[in-house]
């Protein structure tokens, strides 16, 4: 059943934040970085509560500004690079994809750009034409950079938009962007997400309100 206060159809564009939403990273990303902070004897808790939603160059500025950046993106790579095989697509994120029209839907995403068009190819996603990535804005979530540089990208107003997101920090990106804020309770709790417009248990049920009806179906 589609909400009674949201009004999403077939002309509204979607703006997806990718891990988390997409694609089931969490865990990964988790034990990322838990590693790394074991590494430099950090403590790995607080170093992962504070990447939520976040670029990569924003959490090591904001945990450890007193590493060598260029270094330390080497050994998240490496680390990252033998969690990429077990990344998968969550259920219903293909098909919902591929209903969508493929000019009014974009990526926002705290990853970096190469990493992120694989990933969506690896598991089976389309890659869309708009990709605002971590090298796109000067201002990660939850700063609007991102939504409002897709939205522009897409040469649509961003009230116009339904951002989907994971996040405290990126659904205060979609807010401060103008845009309709849907979240997903794939990596916090309803209740940490609770400025969205709306929350989802899983990106299963946000897609039946995100799907396209066509006329025959209403």
């Amino acid at each position: 059943m589609r909400s009674d206060n949201l009004d999403v159809g077939s002309a509204t564009p979607v703006l997806f934040d990718v891990d988390g939403v997409l694609i089931d990273t969490a865990d990964a990303h988790g034990r990322v970085w838990r590693a790394w902070a074991r590494l430099h004897g950090l403590d790995p808790e607080a170093i992962w509560r504070a990447t939520q939603g976040r670029r990569r160059t924003d959490t090591l500025r904001r945990v450890a500004p007193h590493l060598d950046p260029v270094e330390e993106h080497r050994v998240l790579d490496r680390l990252m690079a033998a969690e990429e095989p077990g990344f998968r697509a969550f259920d219903g994120a293909a098909p919902l994809l591929h209903a969508l029209p493929p000019h009014l839907w974009a990526v926002v995403t705290s990853s970096r750009a190469t990493p992120t068009a694989a990933r969506l190819a690896r598991t089976g996603l389309p890659v869309p034409q708009v990709r605002v990535c971590a090298e796109d804005v000067s201002e990660g979530k939850p700063s609007p950079e991102g939504y409002l540089t897709a939205a522009a990208r897409l040469a649509v107003d961003p009230a116009r938009c339904v951002v989907v997101e994971d996040s405290p920090a990126g659904i205060e990106a979609g807010l401060a962007a103008g845009c309709t804020v849907y979240a997903v309770a794939s990596t916090h709790s309803p209740a940490e997400l609770s400025r969205a417009h709306v929350c989802f248990p899983s990106l299963s049920e946000a897609a039946r309100e995100l799907t396209p009806v066509h006329p025959s179906e209403e």
